[in-house]
């Protein structure tokens, strides 16, 4: 069965769930539960679990690709995508992977995501240009999410950098060529969005001024510190999306509960938690 747009389902699962939270499946086998723990065989049934117990309050799930690729986990991570659709139809799946190839090898990359997969978005990296993300425009509907101003702080070495031409000494910085290019020529689409870190929101609020509508995806709320009152108050608009990622404040919030159930219990307790806070902030708006 084809799934909606990405960018329809977003809005959907906005509004249904009226969340701004996106939980981010990062699987380490060291910290799971008791006789899991340690256990990459049980990389699905962890996840899974997130899954079953915080459905009802996310806008998306995204795993992350090397967290089930380093174990030998790929078709855990096949299995994981379609229990998700199967369980929560209408909750979105962003594959993070990062991808920032070309010609053949980008359309690999993206049959892997959008027909392997079946993710209904990617994080994609801009550095080659557009060319590089043009294969994956041709699966319909899916969304590009594309790298603009991350939460590392070394990401300063580059998209804080300023460009500039002959005779143009105060040109525009490198995230904001890129959520200006997202913007307009590169949205072919429709389905672009910007990945932006909450650890930096003076820089969010120049995105969202550039980047009026578009999904912003933005980690670095939870264990990175990222405020997620100044996160939504920078990027949040009615019509403009946000989709605020927290992965291990919420994956391992049950600590060393050594029962999967309790574990999973605890997940939902810490994923409600941060859905209030950022609700509170968006009423404060």
């Amino acid at each position: 069965m084809s799934r909606a747009p990405f960018t329809a389902q977003l809005a959907a699962a906005e509004a249904r769930a009226r969340s701004l939270l996106c939980v981010g499946l990062d699987p380490e086998p060291a910290r799971f539960p008791g006789a899991w723990r340690g256990d990459a065989r049980r990389i699905f049934d962890f996840c899974a679990g997130i899954v079953d117990a915080t459905r009802d309050l996310v806008l998306a799930f995204k795993p992350q690709i090397a967290h089930f690729a380093a174990h030998g986990a790929e078709e855990q991570l096949e299995r994981l995508i379609a229990h998700i659709h199967a369980v929560a139809p209408e909750v979105p799946v962003i594959l993070d992977a990062k991808r920032g190839d070309v010609g053949s090898t980008a359309e690999m990359y993206a049959r892997e995501a959008f027909e392997r997969y079946r993710a209904d978005a990617l994080t994609l990296s801009p550095f080659m240009g557009f060319d590089s993300l043009e294969p994956y425009m041709r699966h319909e509907g899916r969304g590009l999410i594309v790298l603009c101003r991350t939460s590392n702080p070394g990401g300063s070495d580059l998209q804080a950098q300023r460009l500039t031409s002959e005779g143009d000494a105060a040109g525009e910085l490198l995230y904001e060529r890129i959520a200006r290019l997202a913007n307009g020529p590169w949205n072919r689409t429709g389905q672009m969005g910007l990945v932006v870190g909450a650890t930096f929101p003076r820089e969010l609020a120049r995105v969202r001024e550039l980047a009026p509508t578009l999904p912003l995806l933005i980690p670095g709320v939870g264990a990175q510190g990222g405020d997620a009152e100044a996160t939504v108050r920078a990027g949040w608009r009615p019509g403009a999306p946000v989709i605020i990622s927290s992965s291990r404040a919420i994956l391992y919030a049950g600590g060393d509960e050594a029962d999967p159930a309790r574990h999973a219990a605890a997940a939902r307790a810490a994923a409600m938690a941060t859905r209030q806070m950022l609700e509170q902030a968006r009423s404060g708006q």
